[in-house]
């Protein structure tokens, strides 16, 4: 009797193991159905839209006795010097090694230094900026920190910190912990990989925040935090994965990437609206006439300051990479564009030909 109720339980267990497997397997399946139904629209909104001129330089960025690497940030300055934030090196760790070198080249495109070596807020770059009033922002998606750094290369603040590697050892190896709650919510002071900066007309400072906060939080010019918006998740007061942001024209643009929409707030991030139908948005820029947005595929979409899509060009192919073709935009006036890329390893000035 006792291998009869054992047999059964293995039956019922293996019943429910299949269940289980199959309810994945449907799940997946919808999930599959759902992105190709998602690809296709867009397709279809394409199909109806100009498809803009653009010329694409790939720009000679040499380093002497080093890499680019991975260009994820990419800024200009006014005397048109070029920043890149790269994922270059020798290690890749963000607990422990290091992943982040900030470059400066000059108008001419010849290198100029490396901003910030060994820091300690280098660790798995994503993001760099230059502000009005020229200080270099450094978004460190490892460290978890944003670096304010003055035009001479003196920080001058840094926000949120970075996690310590003795406590990460300790908890999770020595003592075998487990990191269950992959989408926390957010405190304030404090980053869960941040992916970008911007600034309001005041000097606010406005944080997208990011592959595990799932939020944006807008902090003083002096580095008060204010307030925070949004959770994990793809309803009204949730993003997911918020991986780029621009302040223009009264509003502040969330890349919304995942859930494939910007997010549109006022200066005190009050939700105003959704903007649709311009694929993944993993990049913003505000212009003085136009709103662009960059997806991963090498696709930008230009709109104007209310998100009506005015046209789309494609970008980035032919060099043997299919994904994370953009990364990071910076606008450079209404029809030039610098563009960074995970993928390609290399900056690109796109200029929209009128």
């Amino acid at each position: 009797m006792k291998r009869l109720f054992a047999l059964s339980g293995l039956v019922a267990a293996l019943l429910a193991g299949g269940s289980i497997t199959v309810l994945a397997q449907g799940s997946q399946a919808e999930a599959q159905r759902a992105a190709q139904a998602a690809r296709e629209a867009q397709l279809a909104i394409e199909a109806r839209s100009p498809k803009l001129n653009v010329s694409e330089e790939i720009l000679p960025l040499r380093i002497p006795g080093h890499t680019l690497g991975e260009t994820e940030g990419v800024s200009r300055n006014k005397a048109g010097h070029l920043f890149v934030y790269s994922r270059t090196g020798w290690g890749g760790s963000s607990r422990g090694g290091t992943a982040a070198k900030l470059f400066e080249f000059d108008q001419n495109l010849k290198y100029v230094k490396e901003w910030l070596p060994d820091s300690y807020g280098a660790s798995f770059a994503h993001a760099v900026r230059v502000d009005p009033q020229q200080n270099v922002w450094v978004v460190d998606e490892g460290s978890n920190t944003v670096q304010k750094v003055d035009p001479t290369g003196l920080v001058k603040m840094v926000l949120g910190r970075k996690p310590e590697s003795i406590d990460w050892w300790e908890e999770f190896v020595e003592r075998g912990g487990k990191d269950t709650d992959i989408h926390p919510a957010g405190r304030m002071g404090t980053f869960d990989r941040p992916t970008d900066v911007a600034w309001g007309p005041d000097g606010a400072i406005y944080v997208s925040d990011g592959y595990n906060n799932s939020r944006v939080v807008k902090i003083s010019r002096d580095g008060v935090w204010l307030k925070a918006f949004g959770s994990y998740g793809s309803g009204d007061g949730q993003m997911k994965i918020p991986h780029g942001i621009a302040v223009g024209d009264g509003h502040v643009y969330v890349a919304d990437r995942n859930n494939s929409r910007i997010q549109v707030f006022d200066l005190d991030l009050n939700f105003q609206k959704y903007i649709t139908g311009i694929g993944q948005p993993w990049s913003v820029q505000v212009t003085p006439k136009y709103l662009y947005s960059g997806d991963g595929t090498g696709k930008i979409y230009r709109m104007d300051h209310d998100g009506k899509l005015l046209g789309w060009a494609q970008t980035s192919l032919g060099q043997g990479q299919t994904g994370c073709l953009i990364h990071s935009l910076h606008a450079e006036g209404d029809n030039v564009l610098y563009k960074g890329a995970c993928s390609l390893w290399n900056v690109e000035k796109i200029t929209f030909r009128e």
